[in-house]
């Protein structure tokens, strides 16, 4: 996934596009009283810790999560290599929640002084855009641990962070660069060396970050974009350079499929308990795409192309806004009972907000009992 447009010498912050696709936000949003306050006193437990309480927010991740293309201009296939990082759905801070919604701008609501979202477009070592993004396009798996390593010196160097004491949320989504390489190079992105690989990572952080939690967004079946491109030539052929898998076609639609799915189970095998052995760090894995096997779709049938940027791959403005909201309400869910499949097409169903009963960012141990960390909320 852009792995050749990213070495491209085109300079990209020279790169502008206009933004005239749609978008989607949701005005006006609120949430019990109760429920968007700080704790008391700070949390000493990941497993007591409200969602005012997030004081930082970075990310590691891919293209996606640089937001190439996000607010590229209908048709404008170059504007693809622009990462409009203030865009993409975990750490995107342009705009209100009002006009886009992200994980950043929901965030912003219960925590207004929220720090480390990234903004405009530009590239991961652009500090005045890309923050605590240290997403970069083409990256996979194995490219996690170094970015995990920028993401904690960028915190550790910046004087408006108290890197011992305020409580930080690290959104991570990854895995189409892996599968996109899984039929010419299997062995190099195997399952096995997919979990290592998120694993060597996030202990990285566990071991670098104190009051932290993991949010890990569980991976896609990419097959998908069989169903997108199917009779869309422009499109068909960009897939072949960003993803040449997906035109591997000695490779059925089902081997592809089942090699996402392998991801995904390797992926659950994290939350086994072994980044729980502290009172300061957690993971938690959001798997809302995992039973997704169609794309969105318009109410003729179609593939909503409108969801995606001009190379039918990347998210736009408006497929970020959409991932968001079902990103948040699996993060409201209790471990076990989160929603392993999201729809994509229809948004009638609500922005959801915490439980009042529980009104923690779900936990693998505050889904099992919630009453032992119950703390209570700022006058």
């Amino acid at each position: 996934m852009l792995k050749t447009f990213a070495s491209t010498p085109i300079l990209l912050l020279a790169l502008v596009a206009a933004e005239d696709g749609k978008d989607y936000g949701i005005p006006n949003w609120s949430c019990d009283a109760e429920v968007m306050k700080k704790s008391k006193t700070k949390p000493i437990n990941v497993h007591s810790l409200r969602f005012a309480d997030i004081d930082i927010i970075g990310a590691l991740g891919d293209s996606l999560t640089a937001g190439n293309g996000a607010g590229a201009a209908v048709n404008d296939a170059v504007a693809v290599l622009i990462q409009y990082r203030g865009l993409p759905f975990g750490i995107g801070g342009d705009k209100s929640l009002d006009e886009h919604v992200t994980l950043t701008n929901i965030l912003k609501k219960f925590n207004p002084n929220l720090f480390g979202y990234s903004t405009g477009t530009g590239s991961a070592n652009v500090w005045q855009t890309a923050h605590l993004n240290t997403a970069i396009p083409g990256a996979a798996t194995v490219d996690l641990y170094g970015q995990a390593g920028d993401l904690i010196r960028r915190m550790k160097e910046h004087p408006e962070i108290d890197f011992q004491n305020q409580w930080k949320l690290i959104h991570i989504f990854i895995g189409a660069n892996d599968i996109c390489d899984w039929c010419d190079y299997p062995d190099m992105v195997s399952d096995q060396h997919f979990r290592d690989n998120l694993n060597k990572a996030v202990q990285l952080l566990k071991d670098n970050l104190p009051k932290t939690i993991v949010v890990l967004v569980g991976m896609f079946d990419l097959s998908l974009l069989r169903k997108i491109d199917k009779d869309k030539y422009f499109c068909d052929k960009l897939h072949a350079v960003e993803c040449p898998c997906e035109q591997e076609f000695d490779f059925p639609t089902e081997d592809i499929s089942a090699q996402c799915k392998r991801y995904m189970s390797v992926e659950q095998e994290l939350m086994d308990g072994r980044f729980d052995t502290t009172d300061d760090f957690t993971l938690v894995i959001q798997p809302f795409f995992e039973e997704i096997t169609e794309p969105p779709m318009t109410p003729d049938g179609e593939p909503d192309l409108t969801f995606f940027a001009p190379d039918c791959f990347h998210f736009s403005a408006y497929g970020h806004a959409v991932v968001a909201k079902a990103l948040w309400n699996n993060i409201v869910q209790p471990v076990g009972m989160k929603d392993r499949y999201a729809n994509l097409t229809d948004l009638s169903g609500a922005l959801a907000c915490p439980d009042k009963e529980c009104p923690f960012i779900r936990t693998s141990k505050n889904s099992d009992n919630c009453a032992q960390y119950m703390t209570p909320a700022a006058n």
